[in-house]
């Protein structure tokens, strides 16, 4: 401590106005220290409170959270979890099931596709090796399925029907037709 004049003493041996002096300078340099620090660091003061207040309220949430899980109630509420799933894991093995259904059935209807289809290949070779067209066995097996889901309507309706050009026609003579030849028009657009 500063050295202190003796003749400043009261009846208990202190210190009066020395001291009172060195309190009130002390105060004020303090007092301008903090105005300094407050007007250059501010705002950083402010924002280091809020996120000081914020960690208070959310470690306070935690923790209530964390009492409350052990209640009664949160236990009711892991068994209706628990059914919850157990409904859920049988919805899902049903529809699977479902899901397994169909694929067999699409299967099966693959293979019976795929041996339809090794059957007429057969039945093409087997016709291409006695000499026939095997373009018509396949023709013949289209129109017998046709015929079958049919009435034979449409076969005779063909027959019936007028020709479209007389047995005498002859398209390289030059008549028995209403159309002859004419030349193309002239200018640019005549091709090539």
């Amino acid at each position: 401590m500063d050295e202190v004049e003796i003749t400043d003493v009261d009846e208990n041996g202190d210190l009066l106005e020395v001291e009172e002096e060195k309190q009130h300078d002390l105060l004020s340099s303090f007092s301008l220290m903090a105005g300094e620090l407050l007007s250059a660091y501010g705002c950083y003061l402010l924002l280091a409170l809020a996120a000081g207040y914020a960690l208070l309220l959310y470690l306070g949430k935690r923790r209530t959270g964390s009492e409350r899980g052990a209640s009664p109630a949160a236990l009711q509420d892991a068994e209706a979890v628990v059914r919850r799933q157990e409904a859920m894991e049988a919805s899902r093995r049903k529809m699977q099931q479902e899901q397994d259904d169909k694929a067999a059935i699409f299967r099966e209807k693959q293979k019976q596709q795929e041996e339809e289809k090794r059957r007429q290949k057969i039945e093409e070779w087997d016709s291409m090796q006695l000499g026939k067209s095997f373009k018509g066995a396949s023709r013949r097996l289209q129109s017998s399925d046709e015929d079958a889901g049919t009435s034979g309507g449409p076969g005779r309706a063909k027959s019936d029907k007028k020709p479209l050009r007389t047995s005498g026609y002859a398209p390289l003579s030059g008549d028995g037709g209403s159309c002859s030849w004419r030349p193309g028009r002239r200018g640019p657009s005549s091709g090539g």
